[in-house]
């Protein structure tokens, strides 16, 4: 199962137009799931999130469906600040709280990052792979800026860019043997 993450709670995003379009490619979409962050609960944020017994039932549900059982993750994340968003963060540390090795040991993660700037987030994408590493994910070298994004998709919210969604298409087949 491969789960793609929209890594933000901002709504409309131009994270979720390409994590949509990912999604849509990857087939059985009965098995492969998609984690849009603007459903993750506000509620689970307390400062008893960091233990096991102090997890939010919602959180605690949505690292079960979507990273317990996932043995791929898809990241789409946006700029925010020059990183990733906080919310992004935020989900992570709390997701470490419970089943640490079985959520992230060994897992791979492939990243692309969005902005309406030119850097299509590559720092961000270095930060999170960082991270990713530490928790034991194995990422995919293969890192994919989506720069200048805001004029890739149209205004109904559909990608509209042929040559982002051959790139797309691309790096989701070398993703699939990884």
């Amino acid at each position: 199962m491969i789960t793609v993450i929209s890594a933000t709670n901002r709504s409309p995003s131009n994270s979720i137009v390409i994590a949509k379009y990912i999604f849509g490619k990857l087939g059985d979409q009965k098995v492969n799931r998609l984690l849009d962050l603007c459903d993750f609960p506000l509620s689970a944020v307390h400062a008893g999130m960091y233990e096991e017994e102090g997890q939010d039932a919602s959180l605690r549900l949505i690292q079960d469906d979507f990273m317990l059982n996932a043995g791929k993750f898809i990241f789409i994340v946006p700029e925010y600040n020059g990183s990733a968003p906080g919310i992004l963060k935020l989900f992570i540390d709390a997701c470490s709280a419970r089943a640490y090795q079985e959520t992230f040991g060994g897992k791979k993660a492939m990243l692309i990052g969005v902005s309406t700037g030119r850097a299509g987030n590559l720092r961000g994408l270095d930060h999170l792979s960082a991270i990713l590493q530490y928790l034991g994910v194995i990422v995919y070298p293969e890192k994919q800026p989506v720069s200048l994004a805001h004029t890739l998709i149209t205004e109904d919210g559909e990608l509209h860019d042929e040559e982002l969604m051959g790139i797309l298409d691309n790096l989701l087949a070398k993703f699939g043997t990884f």
